[in-house]
């Protein structure tokens, strides 16, 4: 039996709340460490603890970031979903199972099966009171001798979960080695698969999206943060609050230069942030689908009133409370023409923690520059998974701020007012409290009907002039957002994603004979190279993670010409979307063009 190295999935089921998490992520480190270009996926349930929850970690040869559909090896952990696990795996899987449970045998037909009497071996752990805790590591040692994982990249990886902490290091490490030694004197090799060193990291990084956004937010230059916490977001907030102690220098008073506060929801929150952009803070909050839903009222005077701020919403399952910790791409029509009234909201699609960062910095310039509240569009794939990511990049620009009416400016303009248009970019000058003194600047920041000098109106055509001006504004926009990334390939098709979607559309592409072109959309409004690439070919199909296919509804609203060309390939049940659904989708849709 010839090994097969670095190309295989293993797949953990646990029950939520017993600590698996640290022992998964062990194992995931710990390849990591190795040079593998390991990818994990924590698919956890919504509650605190006593539901299922499964974590898959993928080695493959081109270090791919997506999750396959199937697994080679499954540790069915979880009495209460077994026989769903066995059920779910294909003949010849490996299954490490432990033995003290009296599963019936014939549930393994078909399986190499590895037996551990788990529960024995936790008896070994000398310290009784974090038995339970530790007990989880010995199902790391197994996994690592029987597919060679080094202890010493165990304890590597286990030092970067507890630094500094040597002593819980070692009783974890002691762990891991009962279930090592027992798989090196009982268990006898009898399946192909297994570890070696690579060169797959370099100088890589490992880090969760929302840590990236975060880290973005405060080179950005955020300084009021107003937030109600909602899963998937909440951990950009709490990543910011542990970052930005030490990264922004307190004043010589020695007064912290942020400000992070809880609002009572997410009205509130936005509302917040809102008052502050408008004070001239660069200010933002963080929510997902349910947030934004209760955001829509203040969003519309952040649009009309044209306040900066930055929105961050971590898309997970909806409608309604939905399923809190599934991933999804489904507020894309929500969130365009959020609020009542004629409104267009920019969004900022990232699909890797890089792109996380340096579009979380770039989007307080876009909405400075811009006036109105940009909203960066993650989700909970991104944002609570861990991701190999090159290192990210501090920027070297200077804050855009846009036109602020200073002094000078207003002594220089022919007449002074808060919604005036004077070079036709749309854009006027706003005013920042305490800038200027001028006597000319006084006004009412209003949401209701106002004019160019920001005085009451309910004039019809002064209405229809100041909405003119603002699309004008955000189509003006497209300017500045990151641009769509194109590869052309053979044939009439082109295939369209955005966000996280792109890393199973790259692999899907990658095992494709006949290679379709391929563009990945960055950024709402869109740029003219979308309508370009929509044009060049014959058939457009969009993938994307929701059921109705909201990126496709919207790019056929802004190519009513093309809008018969533009098909729909829809993932909706809340997983990580796989490389073979996109392959599937693809090929099917080339067989279609072919007969």
């Amino acid at each position: 039996m010839d090994p097969v190295l670095n190309d295989f999935s293993i797949r953990i089921a646990t029950t939520n709340g017993t600590g698996s998490q640290t022992s998964n992520m062990v194992l995931h480190r710990a390849l990591i460490r190795m040079g593998l270009a390991a990818s994990a996926k924590n698919l956890f349930p919504s509650n605190i603890a006593g539901l299922p929850t499964w974590y898959q970690i993928r080695v493959s040869p081109d270090a791919w970031q997506t999750m396959s559909e199937q697994w080679q090896v499954l540790l069915p952990l979880n009495p209460a979903t077994i026989g769903k696990d066995l059920k779910e795996s294909s003949p010849g899987t490996v299954v490490i199972d432990n033995s003290d449970w009296k599963t019936a045998d014939s549930q393994f037909e078909g399986f190499i099966r590895y037996p551990v009497p788990f529960d024995q071996l936790a008896r070994k752990i000398e310290n009784a009171k974090l038995r339970p805790r530790l007990k989880n590591l010995i199902y790391v040692g197994v996994v690592a001798q029987l597919f060679e994982i080094p202890l010493d990249a165990v304890a590597g990886a286990l030092g970067t979960i507890f630094p500094g902490k040597d002593s819980v290091i070692e009783l974890n490490v002691d762990a891991a080695k009962i279930g090592f030694d027992y798989a090196a004197e009982n268990l006898k090799k009898e399946d192909p698969w297994k570890y070696a060193p690579a060169d797959q990291v370099g100088d890589k990084i490992l880090i969760e999206g929302n840590e990236a956004t975060a880290l973005g937010a405060i080179w950005g230059g955020v300084s009021v943060v107003a937030w109600y916490p909602i899963t998937p977001s909440s951990s950009v907030t709490e990543s910011l609050e542990k970052h930005i102690a030490r990264q922004r220098e307190k004043d010589p008073e020695g007064r912290r230069r942020y400000v992070i506060l809880q609002a009572e929801d997410e009205l509130a929150a936005v509302g917040m942030a809102l008052g502050a952009g408008w004070a001239g803070a660069r200010s933002m909050t963080s929510t997902s689908g349910p947030g934004i839903s209760l955001m829509a009222e203040n969003m519309g005077l952040g649009y009309y009133a044209e306040i900066p701020t930055v929105i961050y919403d971590i898309q997970r399952v909806g409608p309604s409370t939905g399923l809190p910790t599934r991933t999804q791409q489904s507020d894309i029509l929500q969130v365009a023409f959020h609020s009542h009234g004629d409104s267009r909201f920019p969004m900022l699609f990232p699909s890797s923690p890089e792109e996380a960062f340096s579009f979380s910095c770039q989007a307080y310039d876009l909405a400075e520059k811009y006036q109105i509240p940009v909203v960066f569009m993650s989700d909970l794939d991104l944002g609570m998974n861990s991701w190999i990511s090159n290192p990210l990049q501090e920027p070297t620009r200077d804050f855009d701020r846009g036109k602020i009416a200073t002094d000078e400016v207003v002594e220089k303009l022919e007449k002074w007012g808060r919604y005036r248009d004077v070079d036709g970019d749309g854009i006027p000058y706003r005013t920042i409290p305490g800038i200027t003194l001028h006597p000319d600047i006084a006004h009412l920041t209003r949401g209701s009907g106002h004019d160019e000098d920001a005085q009451y109106s309910e004039s019809p055509e002064v209405y229809a002039a100041n909405l003119d001006r603002l699309a004008r504004k955000i189509d003006g926009m497209v300017t500045d957002l990151p641009a769509p990334i194109r590869e052309d390939g053979d044939g009439s098709l082109g295939v369209i994603a955005f966000g996280t979607t792109d890393w199973a559309v790259q692999e899907a592409i990658a095992s494709l004979k006949a290679t379709p072109s391929y563009l990945r959309i960055r950024s709402y409004p869109f740029h003219e190279e979308v309508d370009s690439f929509i044009s060049d070919h014959d058939q457009i199909l969009v993938v994307e993670q929701n059921q109705q296919g909201q990126m496709a509804q919207l790019l056929r609203l802004n190519n009513p010409h093309n809008a018969n060309k533009i098909l729909s390939a829809t993932y909706f049940g809340g997983l990580p979307l796989s490389a073979l659904f996109v392959r599937d989708s693809i090929e099917q849709q080339q067989g279609v063009e072919a007969k």
